[in-house]
């Protein structure tokens, strides 16, 4: 079977008699077999000759077999790797398999039958990938990838730069409206990506006070400050070989980012009181609902980070753009709702989703979630209908006789309109900011500057 389908192997190794007789025992048993003397020839050869599989040596010189596995791993589908180790590099050999993601390894002398094992399963582990990466580029073009959907040309666009940038190491910037997504496009890109096993933590840096933030992102040493009464890891330390997700990228102080920035262009971090730096292997992605080129001129946000940060950047449509993927969009959210909830709901009738679709949707997404939420407990099975949104007498102006509208009359300035939407948000929220400011679209630094504005205001 093997001799039909001609599965290219590459070997790489320092010793000429083993390069010579794993290539002859590999060739016998049906592969394509080509050899390097190193892991940086070994790069060469398979830029003209893309292998399946790899047995590679693990101590080589120019570059060894740990150094070509990092940089395999950086390619989309790498070869998969089988490593040889001698006796005594035992422990090297495990720490790449956890690593760098080798399918396995050998120690010498090698036995033949294992190998011959070894490769036919690591090809089998090869094909089950390639299947996985061909459904998944299937899928985004039927609408649907990593948990998003959308057949509009604008998510199609997304979804193809997605797929190129998932397998890299690039830092992703991700902009658009609130309630677009943003968060949701980030897990997409991390489970897309060789560290899809690895974690993934976000971290929403208008959510803490300034005093916090640096503790969370590089953590801290017991009694660094009042308050460290033990030793805390940070977001980096924590998404380590994984990615982590900086939200609201451009409400961090100015001087934050300055330390954030080192640890971008060092790859080390260390813990607030600590005197040791460590290693860290973080895929970044930034998300912002703010042009933060504004925020670069305004002082607040700097060049040199904005451009660590935006070597790839997706720009997310708001849902008002792209209402063609409005069916697909609550189809998709109302079958997680039915799981969620325990409830029966089969869809929305049409006059429900004419209802739907006449909205300009200020919210976005996260807006269309809540509403459906609503719909879908209300309805319980079934269809969900009109009786069962939100009673509105247009797009935008909600009847006072919901408990949780607010009455708005001419004469009123914006300004007043505003703070009694805030407040009335609060008190739905049960004076929960951070869930009051989400529901409004908002950064919690905002809410906090707004409360504290009515507050002077009701002092003065």
């Amino acid at each position: 079977m093997i001799a039909d389908i001609r599965a290219r192997v590459l070997v790489v190794d320092d010793e000429e008699n083993q390069r010579r007789g794993l290539s002859s025992l590999i060739g016998a048993w049906g592969y394509e077999v080509k050899v390097a003397e190193n892991g940086a020839q070994a790069l060469e050869v398979l830029e003209g000759w893309p292998a399946q599989l790899i047995v590679t040596d693990m101590m080589m010189p120019v570059l060894d077999g740990p150094g070509l596995l990092s940089h395999l791993r950086e390619q989309e589908n790498p070869p998969v790797s089988i490593v040889v180790t001698a006796f005594g590099s035992l422990e090297i050999a495990l720490k790449t398999i956890h690593e760098l993601g080798a399918f396995w390894f050998l120690e010498k002398p090698i036995d033949t039958q294992s190998l011959k094992m070894l490769l036919e399963r690591a090809l089998v582990s090869r094909r089950l990938s390639e299947d996985k990466l061909i459904l998944e580029r299937q899928l985004g073009h039927q609408g649907k990838l990593a948990g998003l959907v959308g057949q509009t040309p604008v998510m199609q666009e997304l979804f193809g730069i997605m797929q190129q940038v998932a397998p890299t190491k690039a830092s992703v910037l991700i902009t658009g409206e609130s309630g677009t997504g943003k968060e949701v496009v980030a897990r997409a890109i991390h489970s897309l990506s060789s560290r899809s096993n690895a974690p993934f933590v976000a971290l929403n840096c208008a959510a803490l006070p300034e005093s916090l933030i640096e503790s969370e992102l590089f953590g801290h040493e017991k009694g660094a400050f009042t308050g460290a009464l033990e030793r805390r890891a940070g977001c980096f330390e924590l998404a380590h070989r994984g990615t982590l997700l900086l939200d609201e990228i451009g409400e961090m102080p100015v001087s934050t980012q300055a330390k954030l920035l080192r640890v971008l262009e060092d790859g080390r971090v260390r813990r607030l009181g600590g005197k040791v730096e460590m290693d860290v292997d973080v895929r970044i992605i930034a998300a912002t609902n703010r042009k933060l080129e504004d925020g670069i001129v305004q002082g607040k946000f700097r060049e040199d980070l904005f451009y660590r940060l935006n070597v790839f950047r997706l720009e997310l449509a708001p849902l008002r753009e792209r209402m063609d993927d409005l069916p697909l969009l609550i189809e998709a959210l109302v079958a997680a709702m039915n799981e969620r909830h325990g409830v029966k709901v089969v869809g929305v009738d049409d006059s429900t989703m004419l209802a739907l679709k006449r909205k300009s949707w200020p919210g976005n997404i996260r807006e269309l979630r809540n509403v459906l939420e609503r719909a879908v407990i209300l309805a319980g099975e079934g269809m969900i209908r009109t009786t069962h949104l939100p009673t509105q007498s247009s797009d935008a102006v909600v009847l006072a006789t919901d408990p949780d509208a607010i009455l708005v009359r001419v004469g009123m300035t914006v300004d007043d309109c505003e703070k009694a939407l805030i407040l009335k948000t609060l008190e739905h929220a049960k004076q929960n900011k951070t869930r009051a400011s989400e529901i409004l679209g908002i950064s919690l630094k905002t809410m906090h500057n707004k409360l504290k504005q009515y507050g002077e205001m009701v002092e003065s």
